[in-house]
């Protein structure tokens, strides 16, 4: 066993966990964040997106030793008290989920999208951007107005 040190969420965490622990696995049953979703167990499908140091990473293709260090977001660290963070509301206000399985991973990506590209995003940009995550619920079209309007609001225009 080995001790992982983090900050997740703003918040100092810290914890036991086998060398063999995906960092998805820590979040979920250590500290009981169950926002990041495991869909596929391979990579594919994106639901278990989060910010690892200001970066978009899949937390199933990540060992939690190697956040030891880092800086860590989860879909639960985005709101707060005031309301949702402008990207979710985004999601609500455009119907951009179904289920709702795959909404973390799809914002978590959506920010990362606006980070590195800006808040004027064109659908294809948009499109393109999000291939590495899945929905099985709906076409896609919702969820591309919701980060184009979330990217936005986040401009504050």
């Amino acid at each position: 066993m080995s001790t992982v040190s983090m900050t997740v969420n703003g918040e100092a965490v810290c914890g036991e966990v086998e060398s063999r622990t995906l960092l998805v696995q820590f979040l979920r049953e250590n500290l009981g964040l169950t926002g990041t979703h495991v869909g596929c167990d391979t990579s594919q499908c994106g639901a278990c997106v989060i910010h690892v140091n200001g970066k978009s990473v899949k937390s199933c293709t990540m060992l939690a030793i190697q956040a030891d260090g880092a800086d860590v977001t989860t879909i639960e660290g985005l709101a707060n008290e005031a309301g949702l963070h402008p990207m979710q509301q985004a999601f609500m206000d455009n119907h951009g989920l179904q289920c709702g399985f795959c909404t973390p991973g799809m914002v978590m990506s959506a920010l990362d999208i606006v980070n590195r590209n800006g808040h004027e995003l064109d659908e294809s940009t948009v499109r393109k951007e999000l291939e590495g995550n899945i929905c099985r619920c709906t076409g896609y079209h919702n969820i591309v107005k919701a980060v184009q309007a979330g990217a936005k609001a986040m401009g504050g225009s």
